[in-house]
């Protein structure tokens, strides 16, 4: 079993950004809407929470909230999409080394899972919410692009 314990700070930190990262790499995908994709990705850190016990390593990773360093963001020039792949490949890297098989699959569907909801929170197209697709291409490519980093495309 994988614990905290297991990574230095550094890396705890970028285990911990991965599903954000990949949310924020969906969210860079497509202008506006990012309210409601903060909240959806809230609410799936909410839920995870209440699934408590499936993963250790996963318990630990969602009862420490992510956070966002400004100043990581203006290192990569304000490319957030090309920050969160690497944040993200990092992360993936972190799992796929220290991790047993059964929490790096947690680790990674949990990834995916706060990157579609971040993708599905808000209705693209349409007028006011009518019509539209529940997800752009633009969103779909990112997500492809997750399941890519995840080994799952």
């Amino acid at each position: 079993m994988t614990t905290k314990a297991d990574f230095n700070a550094e890396e705890w930190e970028t285990l911990v950004a991965g599903p954000l990262m990949a949310a924020m790499q969906v969210v860079a995908a497509e202008r506006g809407g990012t309210i409601r994709e903060s909240l959806a990705v809230g609410r799936t850190y909410s839920e995870a929470r209440q699934h408590h016990g499936a993963s250790a390593l996963l318990d630990a990773i969602v009862a420490s909230p992510p956070s966002l360093d400004p100043s990581r963001l203006r290192e990569g020039g304000g490319d957030v999409k090309g920050l969160a792949r690497s944040r993200l490949a990092e992360a993936v890297a972190l799992v796929e080394s220290k991790a047993t098989d059964e929490e790096r699959h947690a680790y990674k569907q949990f990834v995916l899972t706060v990157a579609e909801a971040a993708a599905h929170a808000n209705r693209e197209g349409g007028f006011l919410g009518i019509g539209g697709k529940p997800v752009s291409a633009n969103e779909q490519a990112a997500l492809d692009e997750i399941r890519g980093a995840l080994g799952q495309g």
